[in-house]
């Protein structure tokens, strides 16, 4: 009996002590007075009370207006976001403050975060990735705009990291085509992937899968397409055997390759 007395006192103790931090911030809420919500904003902005510190600065942006606080109120509040989570809103808020203080020295910082923020909502490759390509062009604007500011070597890191991803998206669609025997469209996405990611290391692999799938799609056309096809297999293979003499797959394309002209020979 004892133990249930002493439990329920200190359940009636926390609850009373933490009616009176909600009273205190309400009073402070609900003050109307301008300094002391800022003071208090910030206070809970130190002690990383974010969500607490945005709901104040809330409401101190319009009555410090036009006077020296406001860069910081407005730098800060797009924080809170920003540490809440709340990236979409960060990005804008970032976004603003660097338009609305062009000349402030957190400018940069306010420009990179604005881009950092939509790197925070990239998702995994599968994904849509309309948010890597809003970071992807924040950073280069970044990197434009201040080439000699120190975070560019890390905007040109996050800038691969995110290529990377919609590129492996790419890749996995086109793949997802070919194991489907839709073969015309795994050609074209191919070809898109090569043109969009110049630079891939998967090139080589890519063109031995375009070259299988151009000969897989002219076996099972229909008569009158097998010619046309025919050709572009040849075509494909031919370049294929030129660009890399040496490739594992060089076997497998010769057969494409010899096969395809076997068909052609028989059509004519």
């Amino acid at each position: 009996m004892k133990i249930s007395h002493l439990a329920f006192a200190v359940f009636a103790l926390v609850l009373l002590l933490s009616s009176g931090c909600r009273s205190e911030f309400e009073r402070i809420r609900t003050s109307g007075d301008p300094a002391l919500l800022l003071q208090k904003a910030d206070q809970y902005y130190d002690a990383e009370e974010y969500q607490k510190a945005q709901t104040l600065y809330e409401l101190v942006i319009g009555p410090f207006r036009g006077k020296e606080e406001a860069e910081m109120i407005t730098f800060r509040y797009a924080y809170t976001y920003f540490y809440t989570e709340q990236y979409i809103l960060a990005s804008y808020y970032f976004k603003n403050f660097a338009n609305t203080y062009g000349g402030s020295n957190l400018r940069e910082e306010a420009d990179f975060m604005s881009a950092y923020s939509n790197y925070e909502l990239s998702p995994i490759f599968r994904l849509d990735q309309s948010y890597s390509e809003k970071a992807i062009e924040g950073f280069e604007e970044f990197a434009n705009r201040y080439p000699n500011s120190e975070r560019v070597k890390q905007s040109n890191l996050l800038i691969d990291e995110m290529r990377a991803k919609m590129e492996l998206k790419e890749y996995e669609s086109a793949k997802l085509y070919l194991d489907r025997r839709r073969y015309p469209a795994a050609i074209r996405s191919f070809d898109n992937l090569l043109i969009d990611f110049p630079e891939t290391k998967r090139a080589e692999e890519i063109r031995y899968l375009i070259t299988r799938a151009a000969y897989e799609s002219a076996k099972g056309s229909f008569y009158e397409l097998q010619r046309e096809r025919y050709e572009e297999a040849i075509k494909r293979s031919e370049f294929f055997l030129r660009r890399y003499p040496e490739s594992p797959y060089r076997t497998e394309v010769e057969k494409f390759l010899e096969l395809s002209n076997n068909r052609l020979n028989e059509l004519s």
